[in-house]
């Protein structure tokens, strides 16, 4: 075993020297056939390998877009859901907001005619006992009117008119009351200087009225969300 060689092959151009003209050509063209085989068989190789690897590719590219596209139509398609959802429920919304000041406004307006009722009642029997009380509102009119180089007159109830000059004659005697059948009871009119003005009790009732209605909104406002 120690005597042992390796053997060397001589060169394939020294194997083709002893060989004859034609058997050289055969043997040139069989080497030609394989390195063709050989050089076909790496191109089918790589093209496949490269087919699939492309094909790998590409279907996990397209994979991640088809899957981004279908989250994109799908919230597209849940939000236009929502929006056909919520269109009318914000239109009854908005109808309940509406319903809900309409009741307001009209809980208001009760609110003011009873206060008014009461307070017409109130007086009217104010003055059924006390009528006199006119007269004070006739001192606040022409506080607030110039002074009058003639005399006063006032026009009263015919009712009213003749209590107060049987209750306060000495008071009654400062202007000229004048009794009118057109005007109601509490109602009274004063002229002064070729002017007139209202001393009733329904143009200052009307004006609290329009006080309390402004409160009452305005409370109705600060409290609303």
């Amino acid at each position: 075993m120690r005597n042992m060689r390796p053997h060397r092959f001589p060169p394939l151009s020294q194997v083709s020297a002893g060989l004859s003209p034609a058997a050289q050509a055969h043997l040139q063209l069989t080497q030609a056939d394989a390195f063709k085989d050989g050089m076909d068989r790496g191109y089918r190789e790589g093209y496949d390998i490269g087919i699939e690897a492309g094909r790998e590719t590409g279907t996990a590219q397209g994979r991640e877009e088809g899957r981004r596209a279908g989250v994109a139509d799908a919230r597209r398609e849940v939000l236009e859901r929502f929006d056909a959802l919520a269109a009318p429920l914000d239109a009854a919304l908005i109808a309940l907001r509406q319903l809900q000041s309409d009741y307001q406004s009209a809980l208001r307006k009760e609110v003011v005619e009873l206060v008014a009722k009461v307070a017409r009642q109130v007086i009217r029997s104010e003055l059924a006992l006390q009528p006199v009380q006119l007269l004070s509102l006739v001192d606040e009119t022409l506080a607030t009117m110039p002074p009058a180089p003639e005399g006063v007159e006032v026009y009263l109830n015919p009712e009213e008119c003749e209590r107060i000059r049987e209750l306060a004659p000495d008071r009654a005697e400062r202007w000229t009351l004048i009794a009118d059948p057109r005007l109601e009871a509490g109602e009274c009119r004063v002229k002064a200087g070729g002017r007139e003005a209202d001393a009733g009790c329904r143009q200052r009732l009307a004006a609290c009225m329009e006080q309390v209605s402004a409160q009452l909104l305005q409370a109705e406002e600060e409290a609303a969300p």
